[in-house]
C-alpha cells in the first residue's frame, strides 16, 4: 500500500478527496498521531500548493477545493488533536486570543489547527477565519480584550500585509498591550523581526508552547522574546 503519509500528501495535491481520507484513516489505524498527519503531509501538500498557486498552476477554485478537503479532515482528526493538545496543558491562567488569516488569503490548515489546539490547551480563542482585514483584526481585538493576536499566511504576497496590522495596533495605541504571534509557510523568523512581531511559530505545537509560556509569565517578559 506504501506510506500513507506520502499518499496523503500526494492525493492533497491532486485535489482527491476520497484519497485523502481514505489515507488518513489508515494512518490513524497504523497509531500515527493526528499532530504527526496535520503538521507533516497535511501541511507539506498545502506548502506545494501555495507554490503552485503563485507559479500560476493552479488558482484560488484549486486553493478552496484543498481548504474544503482540509475541513473535512479535521473533522476527523478534530477530537484526537484536542487529546494531544491536552497533553501540552500547564499550571497557568488562561489568555486570549484572536487568530486569523490575513486579508486575500484563504488558507486555514495551519490557523485552524493552531486555533484547535490553543482551546484544547486551556486558551479563549476567537478564530476570525480567513481573508482577515486590519480593521476586523483591530476591533476584534478591542472588543474581546484580547491579550495575544496570531496571524497566519500562506503566500508571500499576502505575508506583507501582517506588517499593516501592526502599523494599525500602534496607530490604536494598542500594541504594547498585545502580543504578537504569527506562523504559516510564507513567515520565518526573520520576517517575524523584520515586522517587529513578539514571536513566530514553525507549527501549531510550538505555537501552544510559546503561548503557554506567554501565560506562565509576567506582561513586562514579553519584550525580547523569541
Amino acid at each position: 500500500m506504501g506510506d500513507p503519509l506520502k499518499k496523503i500528501r500526494d492525493c492533497l495535491i491532486d485535489l482527491d478527496e476520497d484519497c485523502v481520507v481514505r489515507f488518513v484513516k489508515e494512518a490513524l489505524s497504523s497509531r500515527l498521531s493526528a499532530t504527526e498527519i496535520v503538521l507533516g503531509p497535511m501541511s507539506a501538500a498545502m506548502e506545494e500548493i501555495g507554490r503552485l498557486y503563485e507559479e500560476g498552476e493552479y488558482f484560488i477554485a484549486e486553493l478552496i477545493e484543498a481548504a474544503d478537503i482540509f475541513k473535512k479532515v479535521m473533522g476527523l482528526l478534530r477530537e484526537r488533536l484536542r487529546e494531544e493538545a491536552s497533553q501540552l496543558r500547564g499550571k497557568r491562567r488562561c489568555l486570549k486570543v484572536v487568530i486569523g488569516t490575513v486579508k486575500g488569503d484563504i488558507h486555514d490548515i495551519g490557523k485552524t489547527l493552531v486555533a484547535v489546539m490553543l482551546q484544547a490547551a486551556g486558551h479563549e480563542v476567537i478564530d476570525l477565519g480567513v481573508d482577515v482585514d486590519a480593521g476586523k483584526f483591530i476591533d476584534a481585538v478591542v472588543k474581546y480584550g484580547a491579550e495575544v493576536l496570531g496571524m497566519s499566511a500562506l503566500l508571500t504576497s499576502t505575508a506583507k500585509y501582517m506588517k499593516e496590522v501592526l502599523n494599525e495596533l500602534e496607530k490604536r495605541g494598542l500594541r504594547s498591550k498585545v502580543f504578537v504571534i504569527i506562523g504559516g509557510a510564507a513567515t520565518t523568523p526573520e520576517f517575524a523581526e523584520e515586522i517587529g512581531a513578539d514571536a513566530w511559530a514553525k507549527n501549531a505545537v510550538e505555537a501552544v508552547k510559546i503561548l503557554n509560556e506567554l501565560a506562565e509569565g509576567r506582561r513586562d517578559s514579553w519584550t525580547g522574546r523569541k
